[in-house]
């Protein structure tokens, strides 16, 4: 008979010497690891830990943190509990298959270090591929992160309607929302460093073309470009949706809601690779269009619990009460941690989720962390 195992995977990112750079992140990281042993039991060998201060650690690129998520979920039985923390930065890609289509929304995105980004759509896949009776708990202090799992049912938040806070994500409400996060930075009189994690698209375009030497890189290009550095290693949704404009290309089809100048940015692409991509892995690929068309079709995924730092369209802190850099922290985190050492860790999502919220709200904090998950979910204990 299977021993339940517990295992989690840890993610931080600083983006030491960059335009990016956070303070918190890691530390959220060494606290986390520290709480899942001596309050939830979980065993050292069991936690993989991604952090980018530290060069004898796993690096928190794109790749990296796929391959850690795919392990874990992977390895996982029956009964066994899952968790995953990130903290990090937080992005949204705007649609890219027409400016007049709103059937995509936005894409939520965490920003590894290398800035191969991983969408929303890559955790609902992780997500969906846990085994029958296994929970798996993300906890993302990031910015925009109340969507990372879509389609899970939003039981505390307001990421969608304007007081209906209940209801399921709409892709039309996201996208026609006001949005002026990207420049938004919160100030506390109590905190003396206050940063949001939040990347601004114009920032995250200049760090990939720092790390990856590429200079046409362009709001409207980001999947292109994405597809063009880093090959299969780019999120599953990025692959998609640069086959689907390889197919209309090949078609000669300048139509079917694809603007011709986008399918010009596909000449980019090297013939070897339009052949790599749409003839010796077709199988890997689903055709975007056709899922956006079926999106609403998806259950609700049932293993996974989000407990994000915030709403989709709001930013979360990266602060120091007493300015002291070395002990920043994520005010979502820190928030948890505060929570465990009260309750002594038994709590449930719910409760952890609420309580996080009167206390953010108590220090000055406008964020509202959310939660996403079942029903039974919601009022199941934390972490384990």
């Amino acid at each position: 008979m299977h021993e339940m195992a517990k295992k989690a995977v840890l993610i931080g990112c600083n983006y030491p010497g960059t335009k990016a750079e956070l303070n918190g992140c890691v530390n959220d990281v060494r606290r986390m690891h520290e709480c899942l042993i001596q309050n939830y039991g979980f065993l050292d060998e069991d936690i993989t830990v991604l952090i980018d201060t530290d060069g004898s650690y796993i690096q928190p690129t794109g790749k990296n943190i796929r391959f850690a998520m795919s392990r874990l979920v992977q390895s996982a039985q029956p009964g066994d509990m899952l968790f995953i923390h990130y903290s990090g930065h937080g992005t949204r890609l705007p649609a890219e298959i027409g400016d007049d289509d709103d059937t995509t929304g936005y894409d939520e995105c965490i920003v590894p270090t290398d800035m191969n980004l991983i969408i929303d759509d890559d955790f609902r896949e992780f997500v969906a591929k846990v085994p029958e009776d296994c929970r798996i708990t993300i906890v993302s202090d990031s910015c925009h992160s109340g969507g990372l799992i879509e389609l899970a049912k939003e039981q505390i938040g307001d990421s969608t309607h304007e007081g209906a806070p209940n209801s399921s994500p709409g892709l039309k409400n996201i996208l026609h929302r006001t949005r002026d996060r990207d420049s938004e930075e919160e100030h506390h009189g109590k905190h003396n460093y206050v940063k949001n994690r939040s990347l601004p698209l114009s920032t995250f375009i200049d760090i990939l073309k720092e790390r990856s030497g590429e200079n046409d890189v362009e709001i409207g290009k980001i999947r292109h470009t994405l597809f063009r550095i880093f090959g299969e290693d780019a999120s599953s949704k990025v692959k998609s949706f640069i086959k689907f404009l390889l197919k209309k290309f090949q078609q000669g089809d300048g139509e079917c809601g694809v603007h011709s100048g986008i399918l010009g940015m596909v000449k980019n692409i090297t013939h070897g690779l339009v052949n790599y991509k749409l003839n010796d892995n077709d199988e890997e690929y689903e055709d975007p269009v056709m899922s956006y068309a079926t999106l609403a079709k998806h259950k609700t995924v049932e293993s996974g619990i989000l407990l994000s730092g915030c709403q989709t369209d709001q930013t979360s802190a990266d602060a120091s009460p007493d300015g002291n850099l070395e002990k920043a922290y994520g005010a979502f985190s820190n928030a948890i941690q505060a929570i465990i050492a009260e309750t002594g860790g038994v709590v449930t999502n719910r409760q952890l989720v609420l309580k996080a919220r009167k206390k953010l709200h108590r220090q000055g904090y406008t964020q509202k962390p959310g939660l996403y998950c079942s029903d039974d979910n919601a009022n199941a204990p934390f972490v384990c």
